[in-house]
């Protein structure tokens, strides 16, 4: 268990491990479908997360990571699969977050938050652009900076 964790419900500890996957779907399908290349990239940085993240997360992203491939499919499916209801669905999801973060350690949460945003930024970069780098969709770029999750004071 994550020291961070312990004033958390069950429930609240799944939100916060599924944020990345519903991250990676928000970011994957915003211009309407999930390709290969992000579907593959999102599952990448997932795994990646675990050996390059904060000191902090290092744990969190372990967890995470031991899932992440099979968690992505399963929402992929569960999910809406319209565009607009599939970013609203994530959007309620991800907003739990608003109510959960403020019950744990302020820097684990900043550092939890950045890290959702640069898994939304690596993915948005997985496809497009010049051989596939550097080139972000308007529909991603519009959602990348996660404004459903509220900034931590």
């Amino acid at each position: 268990m994550i020291p961070e964790f312990e004033p958390l419900r069950e429930d609240e500890i799944q939100v916060l491990l599924k944020a990345p996957v519903y991250v990676a779907i928000l970011i994957a399908g915003a211009d309407g479908k999930i390709d290969k290349s992000e579907r593959r990239e999102a599952i990448d940085v997932a795994r990646n997360k675990q050996s390059r993240s904060r000191e902090q997360l290092a744990e969190f992203y372990k967890m995470v990571g031991e899932q992440f491939e099979e968690n992505f499919n399963k929402l992929v499916d569960e999910l809406p699969s319209g565009t607009d209801s599939r970013v609203s669905a994530i959007t309620t999801e991800l907003r739990k977050l608003n109510f959960i973060l403020p019950k744990i350690d302020k820097n684990f949460s900043i550092k939890f938050v950045a890290s959702l945003k640069d898994l939304a930024k690596k993915i948005a970069e997985a496809s497009g652009g010049v051989l596939g780098y550097l080139s972000v969709s308007y529909e991603e770029s519009r959602l990348m900076e996660l404004k459903m999750i509220k900034e931590i004071e």
